[in-house]
């Protein structure tokens, strides 16, 4: 039978584990003790000693550092757990009746995007939900079989998938790899990204420079993705939609990602498959 740890042993392991991540989430914000503890309106030498683990943070504490440290509502209640308190965000499910009338204005917002797709993806790219234009262009572009993936990350870089019929599949792509970069750098507890960003890179024909993060170039201010079917070409950019001081996790998570035609012929087409 394992042993049990002793009461002192367990509280020095959680000071310590809180104070690994406010060093983790200070590194990634670029902030000193100082700055951190002056943002938050708290002692620099407390501060120094919950990040040793010598001390433990009151739960106002963990949520004025996690505030200045600017976490998201998950992260937030991560810190709140590592200290031994109860997370204050809650996470709802979006197939609950306390979350219809979001649900209702998801679905709205994805079928007036129609005639063009748009999609509804959580923080790692996993499509929750589309509307018919997404399922009609999708269809098209891959006929006979539908997408393996339910993920948008896996679609475009599965040479299998969506990424056999995009033209400027690098631009694209590359993209998508820097900003799941970013995410890691502002997000460094996120795993999930992390793992996500070493599968899409474990794919054929990915260049190598790809695994470090590029600070130096600028992303543009309008990403197009250009699909090609036998002689048919579709051009479309895309827009995000957030949803604005979310207090529950899963809302927060949550982008809407509508896709317009850059060209007339592709507005055109797109009308024609919904007839």
């Amino acid at each position: 039978m394992p042993a049990l740890l002793d009461a002192s042993t367990s509280t020095s392991s959680t000071h310590a584990h809180v104070g690994h991540l406010l060093r983790e989430w200070r590194a990634s914000r670029r902030l000193s003790q100082l700055d951190l503890a002056l943002a938050a309106d708290v002692s620099a030498r407390h501060l120094s000693c919950v990040e040793t683990g010598k001390s433990q943070a009151s739960r106002e504490m963990v949520l004025r550092l996690a505030d200045a440290l600017g976490m998201p509502l998950r992260e937030c209640n991560a810190l709140l757990m590592a200290a031994g308190y109860a997370p204050k965000y809650p996470e709802t499910s979006l197939s609950t009746p306390a979350m219809a009338q979001i649900r209702q204005a998801i679905e709205l917002m994805l079928k007036q995007q129609e005639p063009y797709p748009a999609f509804l993806l959580n923080r790692h790219w996993d499509v929750l939900m589309a509307n018919e234009a997404a399922a009609r262009v999708a269809q098209f572009v891959l006929p006979g079989a539908p997408s393996a993936h339910t993920n948008m990350i896996r679609q475009i870089f599965d040479p299998k998938d969506l990424r056999s019929a995009i033209v400027n599949w690098e631009d694209v792509a590359g993209d998508l790899i820097r900003h799941l970069h970013d995410v890691i750098a502002a997000t460094p507890s996120d795993t999930v990204t992390r793992a996500l960003l070493e599968e899409a890179l474990a794919y054929p024909g990915v260049p190598m420079q790809w695994r470090i993060r590029d600070v130096s170039t600028a992303p543009s201010p309008l990403l197009t993705t250009v699909f090609r079917k036998d002689d048919r070409q579709l051009s479309f950019f895309s827009t995000i939609t957030t949803f604005g001081t979310p207090h529950d996790v899963t809302i927060e998570d949550l982008h809407i990602e509508s896709c317009f035609p850059m060209d007339e012929e592709t507005a055109r087409f797109c009308r024609e498959l919904a007839q």
